[in-house]
């Protein structure tokens, strides 16, 4: 099937027989490593029903957003995505350039093994931050990525209202984030701004998996990408303090570039979803894989839960009180 939809779009030539090799990676997409001569392609193709524990299906139509996104970055910062080949938007599936993990290793593996370079911190912030600003409020962005249905089926209802099921109690703050992230459109959001979705390349971060691309809330991709420095605290512990130093490193680069609106308030937007958004990555549709220890998620769910009942507005508030659990 993938040599068939290759050679109907124009990527693969004409009696070439390529070798075909699964990737891993994602929970959403089928994604392969297409192989002939000196030339590799990824090709990915988007799922209907995700792989996780609980029932979550999304539209396969994401992927056509998915390449739109890139498309649209691709003229903002092109080092911050990776080349475009040729799409079959009706199969769900589309071709680009294969980024050896040689020399574009994955943010998440660094991360894991305790290489947490300030510096790379900062430029995701920075490249973030210049894809928003020059997306913002612009009229012919917002048309063309009118996902709000799919990036309610993709992300609000798997993370925060899935959420709120099992925690009653905070059914509340969590609606309330639910409602303003979704009727807040101010620019170009990817949707999934995490560490195993960033390649270090020699002209630095490469962001993938955009499916989940959106003209809405800024203010989601800073927090969903701060989340993860903070759960990396429990993954890695004796990485805390360079963990701790990236998040505040990567929010004020990132909020260095805040020119569409007052920094002030997409930060105090980010710190009072920050806290949901950790509570779902232990408690929605989509856990994080690497803590499997009750003691760990109990240590999430206090500190979301405390930032939940009492919003803070600045990070910084945020990061402390993620400090004072860790420490405990």
């Amino acid at each position: 099937m993938i040599a068939a939809a290759l050679r109907r779009i124009g990527a693969l030539p004409v009696g070439v027989t390529p070798r075909v090799t699964r990737l891993s990676g994602g929970v959403s997409s089928d994604i392969r490593l297409v192989e002939w001569g000196e030339a590799r392609l990824c090709v990915k193709r988007a799922l209907p029903r995700l792989r996780v524990a609980q029932l979550w299906e999304a539209p396969v139509e994401r992927n056509r957003f998915e390449w739109a996104w890139f498309e649209t970055v691709a003229t903002i910062c092109p080092e911050a995505v990776p080349r475009l080949v040729a799409a079959d938007h009706d199969a769900g599936l589309f071709a680009m350039a294969y980024l050896d993990p040689e020399r574009y290793p994955l943010w998440k593996l660094q991360l894991r093994d305790g290489i947490v370079d300030q510096a790379v911190a900062r430029a995701v912030g920075e490249r973030l931050a210049r894809i928003h600003a020059a997306t913002a409020d612009r009229a012919d962005i917002a048309a063309r990525f009118a996902t709000d249905a799919g990036f309610r089926a993709i992300r609000l209802e798997p993370y925060l209202v899935a959420t709120a099921r099992l925690h009653a109690d905070l059914t509340a703050p969590l609606t309330e984030l639910v409602s303003v992230t979704a009727t807040t459109r101010r620019a170009l959001v990817h949707g999934d701004v995490s560490p195993k979705n960033i390649l270090i390349g020699p002209s630095g971060p490469v962001f993938l998996d955009a499916e989940c691309a959106w003209f809405g809330d800024p203010a989601f991709d800073l927090a969903f990408c701060l989340t993860h420095l903070l759960l990396k605290c429990l993954w890695t512990p004796r990485a805390t303090p360079r963990f701790l130093a990236a998040f505040t490193a990567l929010a004020e680069r990132y909020l260095a570039g805040v020119a569409w609106e007052p920094a002030a308030a997409i930060e105090a937007r980010a710190t009072r979803l920050l806290p949901g958004l950790l509570l779902a990555r232990v408690d929605g549709k989509s856990p994080v894989e690497y803590l499997s220890q009750e003691r760990d998620k109990d240590r999430v769910r206090r500190a979301a839960r405390d930032l939940l009942r009492a919003p803070r507005t600045r990070l910084g508030d945020v990061r402390r009180r993620w400090r004072e659990e860790i420490d405990a």
